[in-house]
């Protein structure tokens, strides 16, 4: 993946699990997919970086039906997944998750009150490879807890430093402020 987005004019890191085995080190375990977060705001470049690609948007989100992203439409909230494929006969390679920024900030497309500095959003491996911070990935899998994301925020806890778990608990009280994470995070 790290090639394709190789010299990309916009910010990207890798999602979901995968983001958590970068941050652990090692894998934890099977995934169905590869998740790259971007920013809502740079869709043109993104567009542009691939070009020739078959790209189509979740639409309706979390309906399973997809359709074309056309060029230059530009994808507004509540839409926020597209699914990529080199070619229309292969399979998908990765999901893009557009997520929202205000100036310097990442900004929570699931509540606006949950922000946190661009430049706080991810880690890279000493390999080069972006990736989101694990509390970051943690917020979202906290939204409805599988087995998988339990065995993530396990994984996950021990690399908790003090700011980050603040910053994860503050926004699990803000947004779901009866979790079961917000006892284990203090």
């Amino acid at each position: 993946m790290s090639e394709l987005f190789e010299g990309a004019k916009f910010p990207w890191w890798i999602a979901g699990g995968y983001a958590i085995e970068l941050a652990v080190g090692h894998p934890l375990r099977p995934h169905d997919d590869v998740d790259i977060l971007v920013l809502r705001r740079d869709q043109a470049a993104i567009q542009a970086h691939l070009t020739g690609w078959d790209l189509h948007v979740a639409d309706p989100p979390g309906a399973g039906q997809l359709r074309p992203w056309l060029p230059e439409e530009s994808l507004e909230l509540p839409l926020n997944g597209v699914w990529c494929r080199p070619a229309p006969e292969e399979p998908w390679a990765f999901e893009l998750m557009l997520d929202e920024a205000d100036g310097d900030d990442w900004v929570s497309r699931r509540d606006p009150r949950v922000r946190l500095p661009i430049a706080r959003l991810g880690r890279v491996t000493p390999g080069g490879i972006p990736y989101l911070s694990p509390e970051i990935q943690l917020y979202y899998k906290a939204k409805a807890v599988r087995a998988k994301d339990e065995l993530d925020f396990e994984a996950a806890l021990p690399l908790l430093g003090t700011e980050q778990r603040f910053w994860l608990r503050d926004a699990l009280e803000t947004t779901a402020p009866s979790h079961p994470w917000i006892e284990r995070l203090r």
